[in-house]
């Protein structure tokens, strides 16, 4: 297990339009964890996208290991690499065991149904996740949480050695955020490769290695976490005055600084 992901000099825009970002170049390595931060708007989905092989930059090249996306079919990338996305809206009444097999269908033949196999698979994911008593529920009958935690089974059962997370705590409770984000963690030091965005400084000291900021449309800083996050360039990012705190307990919290009255 362990595979690096690496994009060299990315840009993205659409048809008729300025670029989103340009000149994006990082990498992310087995065991760690990358944060990208930046405002709403700034195209942080984009580039998940990007670096899962879903859509096409303008420029630039993303690779998986030694091997450049553009020369793998979907198939092969998706055995390397699984993503979450930030929301998801069902089509089909399918269970949510049955969404999460569907991480599976990178490994099957052509016209193969899942076996006993991929269908262990699936409820292992799904009790990592807490999730296992959903199993029989309809997934267009669950909460936003309980979908967010579906698709994050769905893409541990994939199996895939990189793993993209768009938001990944978006829609849950308080306790599943806390318990998502020590999943998370605990995935890196398994030996995976994580990149997540976030709008959560707090969550990028917690379990970060490193963190990117995204913002007007270029990279503005790439880095260890603890380096790149300052007051300075917190305050930059997102135009307030924010201020760090490193609490007795090792964590570490942002806070927006108040006028005094």
């Amino acid at each position: 297990m362990g595979m690096t992901l690496r994009a060299e000099g990315l840009s993205f825009a659409y048809p008729g339009r300025d670029a989103v970002w340009s000149g994006v170049t990082l990498a992310a390595r087995p065991g760690r964890v990358l944060s990208i931060l930046g405002p709403n708007g700034t195209g942080k989905s984009t580039l998940l996208h990007c670096l899962a092989g879903l859509i096409p930059p303008r420029t630039g090249r993303v690779f998986a290991g030694d091997r450049d996306l553009a020369s793998l079919g979907r198939r092969m990338t998706a055995q390397a690499i699984a993503m979450v996305p930030q929301s998801h809206t069902p089509v089909f009444a399918y269970r949510a065991l049955d969404v999460v097999v569907m991480g599976r269908t990178p490994h099957l033949g052509a016209f193969a149904s899942p076996s006993r196999t991929d269908f262990d698979a699936a409820r292992a994911a799904m009790e990592t996740m807490g999730i296992g008593h959903l199993e029989n529920v309809s997934y267009s009958e669950t909460s936003g949480g309980e979908r967010q935690l579906i698709l994050f089974a769905r893409s541990l059962a994939q199996g895939a050695d990189i793993l993209l997370l768009d938001e990944p705590t978006s829609h849950l409770d308080f306790g599943n955020q806390a318990r998502t984000l020590a999943l998370i963690r605990s995935l890196a030091d398994r030996g995976l490769t994580v990149i997540m965005t976030t709008h959560f400084p707090d969550h990028a000291f917690e379990i970060s290695d490193q963190t990117a900021l995204l913002a007007r449309g270029r990279l503005q800083a790439v880095g260890a976490t603890g380096e790149v996050l300052s007051p300075e360039s917190l305050s930059s990012l997102y135009g307030l005055d924010v201020d760090i705190h490193r609490l007795e307990n090792g964590k570490t919290v942002c806070t927006v600084r108040r006028e005094e009255a």
